[in-house]
């Protein structure tokens, strides 16, 4: 081959901008036995989520400006992946940190938060040479801590940090090629590849904690119970109503520790009451003897088969 065909033959290779994303990192959840079982019908649980910190380097320094999206980003995906899975309410709380520093989690209108930050990001590129070509590659690394938090308790029920990473690369043979300038989609990917890795347990955990509503009112001859169609209540459904266990303070801790309720009469659900986030379910009593001065010390728990 000619010396002109064979440059034309490495000039017809160039390859353009790649992005590429680890498959080491960014491996889809792996669904649980647990959350399996629940696929066909399932209670909804109510969660809070707070805007995540920046812990980063970055984010404590005294030059930044405060005005970092890396939380909020961290946040916002998480977000988006429970409520896509069709399992929970969620409530944005962007008061956490108020909240948690008066010790009021009760005033949270919702069993469980998910705290969270982002404990690491990095960015580095890495430049291949050859004789005629050249390879530069941009990477994107991001670590996310979260911990989800009993909001009657104050105990922290799961933790976890996991790590992603995402990469962009770019090629130029004999000084033809794109040159590419820093790719700012690699930091939500590599955000997203570490949120990716955290999903399937903080589900998991979720949905192992067993679902419970609350008598508000009575009405007629029967009560008003939170939650309604929104949380995949269904006319007939059946219930028990547990009176709350005696709340004590454990030594060894310090947090408080409810122990284990009597349940004392089961309901059934006959109709729906309201829309959306508002939306309640009528029930009557099929057995056992509750009352209308026991509201403030009964829950409303699913029966497992």
């Amino acid at each position: 081959m000619s010396f002109i065909g064979l440059t034309l033959a490495l000039l017809s290779a160039c390859s353009t901008t790649q992005e590429k994303i680890s498959q080491a990192v960014e491996i889809r959840p792996v669904i649980s036995p647990t959350i399996a079982e629940v696929v066909n019908k399932s209670l909804k649980r109510v969660v809070a989520i707070g805007r995540f910190s920046d812990e980063t380097k970055r984010g404590g320094s005294f030059l930044f400006s405060g005005k970092s999206k890396l939380g909020q980003q961290a946040s916002d995906i998480l977000a988006a992946r429970l409520t896509g899975s069709g399992k929970f309410i969620l409530l944005e709380r962007q008061d956490l940190s108020t909240i948690i520093a008066e010790n009021s989690l009760n005033k949270v209108a919702a069993d469980f938060i998910i705290l969270g930050s982002v404990s690491e990001f990095g960015r580095s590129t890495v430049s291949e040479v050859g004789v005629f070509s050249r390879n530069k590659i941009q990477i994107a690394t991001a670590t996310v801590n979260i911990r989800l938090v009993n909001t009657k308790t104050g105990e922290i029920v799961y933790s976890e940090e996991a790590t992603g990473e995402s990469r962009v690369e770019s090629s130029r043979v004999l000084g033809v090629g794109e040159r590419a300038a820093y790719n700012t989609k690699i930091d939500d990917k590599a955000l997203s590849a570490a949120i990716s890795k955290l999903t399937s347990n903080i589900i998991e955990n979720l949905m192992d904690s067993p679902w419970q509503a609350y008598i508000v009112s009575d009405f007629g001859s029967g009560f008003l119970m939170t939650g309604g169609e929104n949380q995949g209540v269904n006319i007939g459904d059946k219930f028990s109503i547990v009176v709350r266990g005696k709340t004590i303070k454990n030594p060894q801790t310090g947090l408080q520790l409810e122990l284990p309720g009597e349940n004392i009469a089961l309901v059934k659900v006959l109709k729906f009451i309201g829309q959306g986030d508002n939306a309640l379910s009528y029930v009557e009593i099929t057995q056992g003897i509750f009352t209308k001065k026991q509201l403030n010390d009964v829950v409303v728990r699913e029966i497992k088969d």
